[in-house]
Parts: structure tokens; sequence; C-alpha cells
């Protein structure tokens, strides 16, 4: 599975609306690709809602 597929897969994770056929086809192979952009996509939602946040403040 590429990188494109995989940042797909966890995007759509992050707001459940993720098909049942393609979580079982991410669940047949390793988690660790899933696990480090899942990780990355938290702390960029975090990152943009703190400046926003730092926007609407100032």
């Amino acid at each position: 599975m590429s990188w494109k597929h995989r940042l797909q897969a966890v995007v759509a994770a992050l707001f459940g609306v993720q098909s049942q056929q393609n979580r079982q086809q991410q669940f047949s192979g390793s988690p660790w690709p899933y696990l480090g952009l899942g990780a990355l996509a938290i702390v960029g939602l975090v990152v943009i809602l703190l400046l926003v946040v730092r926007l609407v403040l100032a």
C-alpha cells in the first residue's frame, strides 16, 4: 500500500468515515506506518487549532 493510501486511511479514520472494506484491508499489514502517520496527523491538527485560536484571540 502506498503512502498516499495510508495517509488517506489515517485522515478518514480521524474523521470516522471509513468503509468496512478499507478497514479490513488496512488491518492485514503492519500497524507501524498507520501509527506514525496518525501521530503526525494529530500533531498537525493540534498545531492548526492552536494557530486558529491565536488568530481569533488576537
